[in-house]
């Protein structure tokens, strides 16, 4: 007998990710995963809304997910709303469409409840121990910073500063110029104020990247280095490592940052100021290590299960 097949959707502003699990002797395996870049967040996200043309995208990835989902026999599924859409005047009109057009059941989850799945997923990944870790979790919408050992949450919070969001207000280069990196580092600076005063207070020791942009920051890393880190739940990097990449990453445009071993098409737009983020809480707070979790807000809406 065919136990329960259950599957996720992360409705991503960059990304839309699909996970189809099945459940066997009280533990979920995984049978099948998708990602398509769907872009809800181009051209709308600082203006609050997602444009028809997004919302093209939205539906054509979500009636392939669907195909899929039928074609596994899903028996459950679970769809999720993030910053995008989270932050949208028309988002409760997309998921409604979603339901209408796909049967896909759709919910918008706060920021607060981002954080908590993302540390979810993370721990199942990367085991924290005792010691206290920054999980980061960069999208293209929003950043959830959570400060965590391997039981419990010590404190989290999520920014509207993610990736698309920065390019979109501060990226009109490419390569990206001195003075945008400056202002981005800027705006930074003030936007994350609570988290500055949390890590002096709680002294994490190291910082967890969760998927996306540390995925393929790993991934060049691991390229030069000969590693092989396919199927890992926790990939390397080292903080080393990551300052020469994102030098690398900095003087490129996007056809020469495609062409570096690791990069994939689907992060190098964002990667740039996914980089500098990482960038500016190195510069910011003293962390020993880097860690890359592959497991991030999917895994965690499974691990709740």
């Amino acid at each position: 007998m065919m136990e329960e097949r259950v599957a996720i959707i992360d409705m991503g502003t960059n990304t839309f990710l699909l996970l189809i699990a099945e459940k066997r002797k009280g533990r979920y395996e995984t049978l099948c995963q998708q990602r398509i870049a769907s872009k809800i967040g181009m051209g709308g996200i600082n203006g609050g809304v997602i444009t028809p043309e997004a919302i093209g995208r939205a539906m054509a990835a979500l009636r392939e997910f669907k195909k899929m989902m039928d074609d596994w026999k899903v028996t459950r599924s679970i769809a999720i709303g993030t910053s995008a859409i989270r932050s949208a005047n028309n988002g409760q009109q997309l998921i409604d469409r979603i339901k209408a057009e796909t049967g896909i059941e759709a919910k918008i989850i706060s920021g607060d409840e981002e954080a908590e799945l993302i540390y979810l997923g993370v721990r199942q990944a990367v085991p924290l121990g005792l010691d206290k870790s920054l999980i980061v979790d960069i999208g293209g919408g929003s950043v959830e910073f959570i400060i965590a050992n391997q039981d419990e949450i010590f404190w989290k919070q999520s920014f509207e500063i993610g990736g698309q969001r920065l390019m979109e207000k501060f990226q009109h280069h490419d390569p990206i110029l001195p003075q945008e990196v400056e202002l981005i580092d800027r705006f930074l600076t003030d936007s994350l104020d609570p988290l500055f005063i949390a890590l002096i207070r709680l002294q994490p020791q190291t910082m967890v990247g969760s998927s996306g942009s540390f995925d393929t920051l790993s991934e060049i890393y691991c390229t030069q280095m000969g590693i092989d880190y396919k199927n890992q739940l926790e990939t390397p990097l080292t903080i080393l490592a990551f300052d020469q990449i994102h030098q690398e990453l900095l003087q490129k445009n996007r056809a020469d940052r495609l062409t570096i071993p690791g990069m994939i098409e689907l992060r190098v737009d964002m990667i740039v100021v996914g980089s500098i983020i990482v960038h500016l809480l190195l510069s910011k707070y003293s962390f020993r290590a880097i860690r890359v979790s592959s497991y991030s807000l999917k895994e965690g809406v499974l691990a709740r299960l």
